[in-house]
């Protein structure tokens, strides 16, 4: 009979009230989580880069359960879901009459946090147009809502999020680097789950826990060449394609045993071995990582991107956010010569409709 993992909590890994969303020991956890422990009581402006799907904003969570703020509003805006013609309406709010459209008053995130924290992901997102602005209320803590001359004053702690760096970013121009030294005032960098495999093992339990709960469903084991697969991998999604991947286990799951995902056919969604070769530096840039590691995955699904076997699926990320970041790191599919053809051209064509 093999050996099997229970389904229970690590000993010691119910963390702190403030915490109790993150799961891990790790020792790179830890040390983030000591950063947190020391910035949170201040009112610092805190940057948190990491990859995507480290767990940012669970991250910008703690800071704000751990100050003298909770209890109060936490307000989070996603910079790069907002179209940027409505993005300066959504940061400080309109009048009635502002713009064609402004059919009433709005009041904006900052005003909505006051006396609380807000928490802005890809930062790095925001116009160079609107980034003045957005340094004003930083260092002044006031503003104008638009179409209106009255200044608002608001008492905000502000914590911001990037995947992208912004440092090199300042170096081509696109981010003003006085905005960037005043959201820099406490760096916190998250790090990759690759980079914290101890902590995968809890991880999986907790996910599991968590689907099956959802589902109805009863699992007592996690065989342990599952769990090595899952701590073989190198998660270019991070803890995101994690939990995608465990909820996909355990709807196929059967008996109470769950099934390894990672077990594929090479020619499958998945290539375990792909990403096991592959080496990733902390010292490479995110958007060079972001862009080597999509380049590669396009190329393994045949330049297609949306459906069961393209490349957002492989990589754990929503179609539009994969097409989004093609679009920002400047990725394409190679262009056919005469007389030639490019493999999925028509499929990776058919995915942007």
């Amino acid at each position: 009979m093999p050996e099997y993992a229970t389904v229970t909590y690590p000993e010691g890994d119910r963390p702190d009230r403030r915490f109790e969303r993150i799961i891990g020991k790790s020792a790179a956890l830890e040390s983030v989580l000591e950063q947190v422990e020391q910035v949170a009581p201040t009112d610092s402006t805190v940057l948190i880069e990491g990859e995507t799907g480290t767990g940012k904003e669970l991250v910008a969570h703690a800071i704000h359960n751990a100050s003298q703020r909770c209890g109060r509003a936490f307000i989070k805006l996603n910079c790069a879901a907002i179209p940027l013609d409505l993005l300066e309406s959504e940061l400080f709010g309109h009048e009635k009459g502002a713009f064609t459209g402004a059919i009433a008053q709005k009041i904006g995130r900052f005003e909505m946090a006051d006396k609380g924290t807000l928490f802005l992901d890809e930062v790095g997102d925001i116009p160079s147009a609107l980034q003045p602005k957005l340094l004003r209320v930083l260092q002044e803590q006031e503003f104008e809502r638009l179409g209106s001359g009255r200044t608002h004053k608001v008492d905000v702690r502000l914590v911001a999020a990037s995947n992208r760096s912004l440092v090199k970013m300042v170096v081509r121009g696109q981010f003003r680097s006085d905005l960037y030294y005043r959201l820099n005032v406490f760096p916190i960098l998250l790090p990759a789950l690759r980079e914290r495999r101890e902590d995968i093992p809890a991880l999986v339990t907790h996910f599991v826990k968590l689907f099956s709960r959802r589902m109805g469903k009863q699992f007592d084991s996690i065989p342990p060449e599952t769990m090595a697969a899952f701590q073989s991998y190198s998660w270019p999604g991070n803890i995101r394609e994690l939990q995608n991947l465990v909820e996909r286990a355990v709807i196929l799951s059967r008996n109470g045993v769950l099934q390894n995902p990672l077990h594929r056919k090479q020619t499958e969604l998945i290539i375990p071995n792909l990403h096991r070769t592959r080496t990733y530096y902390s010292s490479k840039t995110f958007e060079d990582s972001d862009r080597a590691l999509i380049l590669e995955t396009l190329q393994q699904a045949g330049w297609i991107v949306g459906g069961p076997q393209g490349a957002a699926t492989r990589l754990g990320l929503k179609r539009t956010t994969l097409l989004a970041k093609m679009r920002r790191l400047g990725v394409s599919r190679p262009i056919p010569q005469e007389g030639t053809s490019v493999p999925g051209v028509n499929a990776y064509q058919d995915a942007q409709i």
